[in-house]
């Protein structure tokens, strides 16, 4: 499960790439009774969403030229430089060469073979987001991809991921994302799945999602609809999961509620 003591290959960071910041600022207070602190005037924009004092996320302008709004996971590395070398040799693509961010720590962001966009951080004066698992905060992550068997062969490649791979029926198999130096035990992190080929969720590529918590998964998706929000998939119980929800915010930046642990069998 997600926790604050961060091993590698853990997600330990969130952030959103935003066309409009402002309005992003807007969209995920009300949903999530976020605030927004910025990083500072050096910090081109970027800042941090935060909840009861800790930060539980982060937001920056789009950056990249014909990048999307869109949520992208960090994940925990010792050695961003020694994960951009492994990520080519596994036949990713490295978008952003390692940097140091002040001294909060050393980042770098890539593309998986499938087309995915991730990013690590080696943590210096920041560990990492300051909660999670808990309403309005990080509770898992999840790849939904065009090849699942590459995306797997990869990750473990660069990451060391473990795998435990669950019949879903209907002949859809959900594999449950574990990483090594973990508690003992350790149900998962994350997931990946096959890219829905049709149907509201059903998506032009492979791409990462991050789930947040919802004490009460239909009102938020109701508050989140209001205020713009697209509803891809409606609150659905998942059986031995909780109940979760997947939309996309009103710049078009995908992201999934749920109440409930989706590491409890």
């Amino acid at each position: 499960m997600l926790t604050t003591d961060f091993v590698p290959g853990t997600p330990n960071w969130i952030d959103l790439g935003a066309s409009d910041t402002d309005a992003a600022v807007a969209f995920y207070s009300a949903v999530f009774g976020w605030t927004f602190r910025s990083a500072g005037p050096d910090a081109g924009g970027y800042g941090f969403f935060q909840r009861d004092g800790g930060t539980v996320a982060a937001l920056g302008p789009l950056t990249e030229e014909g990048a999307s709004p869109a949520w992208t996971p960090y994940f925990h590395t010792s050695d961003a430089d020694a994960t951009s070398r492994a990520v080519e040799q596994a036949g990713g693509t490295v978008r952003v060469p390692p940097m140091d961010v002040f001294t909060a720590g050393r980042m770098a962001a890539f593309t998986d073979p499938t087309g995915a966009h991730f990013a690590v951080w080696q943590p210096g004066d920041t560990k990492g987001v300051d909660t999670v698992m808990e309403p309005a905060t990080l509770c898992w992550t999840e790849l939904r991809t065009t090849d699942v068997p590459a995306a797997k062969d990869f990750y473990a490649a660069v990451l060391s991921w473990e795998y435990r791979d669950m019949d879903m029926g209907g002949g859809m198999v959900y594999s449950v994302v574990s990483a090594p130096g973990g508690p003992a035990g350790d149900p998962g992190h994350g997931g990946i799945m096959p890219r829905p080929e049709e149907g509201p969720a059903a998506a032009p590529g492979s791409a990462w999602y991050p789930y947040f918590g919802a004490a009460d998964c239909d009102t938020t998706f109701a508050t989140a609809t209001a205020h713009g929000a697209t509803p891809l998939v409606p609150p659905t119980d998942v059986t031995g999961v909780g109940r979760l929800a997947l939309l996309k915010d009103p710049a078009g930046a995908t992201f999934a509620l749920i109440k409930g642990d989706p590491t409890t069998p």
